[in-house]
């Protein structure tokens, strides 16, 4: 078999393995979908334990606060990368090089009061706020606090940063689970609320977008999984034969 019909048939190989990731994935996806239709939007005072949907505004927790490492802006939840421009061969592309969350908890208010929320483990969908590819101060000193090289020989590395974050009354969906609240002494709380907080247990989401953008989007996610990987698949199926010689 020729260099150039070996290339072909490991790119089909890989793309068959890709379209079917994503066309299982879309059932994932629409049991995702099922669940958020079919989960009522509570108010935070008349919160119970177990699986909850909520929409409110981000309130910092004082005793979480932080800082975004790159923009410097104050933030309650903060996702950062860093990449770096490589080339290999003729080919060139960015590689993240270094990968991070900041944030341990913040809270959700809405009309009828407050609800501690930690993030971890959360699918947090919400667009980059913050993309940089010059050096400053500011992004400059956190490297330098990091320990992360970014000179080289002959002036700096080609690097991309970039954050994402949430700041006080950015507006938020979440799908989660209404637990304990493991800062509050049970029974000491006048409101049923101060003893809860929304954390993981099974699918948990959170996005700027309201219910019904989030919604749009699990349509299109399942319908792209479904349609393009199922059809990716069989297009490079077809190729993987005809290469073989078993068609």
């Amino acid at each position: 078999m020729e260099g150039d019909m070996v290339k072909l048939l490991f790119y089909c190989i890989a793309g068959f393995v890709v379209g079917m990731v994503l066309f299982f994935g879309s059932f994932r996806k629409f049991r995702e979908k099922r669940m958020i239709e079919n989960t009522p939007t509570s108010k935070v005072r008349s919160l119970a334990m177990g699986r909850v949907e909520v929409y409110g505004s981000v309130l910092p927790d004082k005793r979480a606060e932080i800082v975004a490492p790159f923009s410097r802006t104050k933030c309650c939840y903060c996702d950062w990368k860093i990449e770096e421009y490589k080339q290999q061969g003729k080919s060139s592309r960015w590689v993240t090089s270094h990968r991070g969350v900041l944030g341990d908890h913040f809270y959700l208010q809405d009309d009828t009061g407050t609800v501690l929320v930690d993030p971890e483990g959360a699918e947090v969908d919400i667009p980059v706020d913050f993309r940089a590819t010059q050096l400053d101060d500011k992004i400059r000193s956190y490297l330098d606090s990091q320990g992360i090289a970014y000179r080289r020989w002959f002036g700096n590395r080609k690097m991309r940063f970039t954050e994402r974050y949430l700041v006080k009354d950015d507006k938020v969906y979440i799908m989660g689970f209404a637990g304990d609240n493991p800062f509050v002494e049970d029974a000491t709380s006048d409101r049923n609320e101060k003893d809860i907080m929304i954390q993981k247990k099974g699918f948990y989401y959170i996005s700027d977008r309201p219910e019904k953008e989030v919604l749009k989007k699990y349509v299109l996610k399942v319908a792209g999984g479904m349609i393009g990987g199922g059809a990716l698949s069989v297009v490079c199926l077809f190729i993987i034969f005809a290469i073989t010689g078993i068609l």
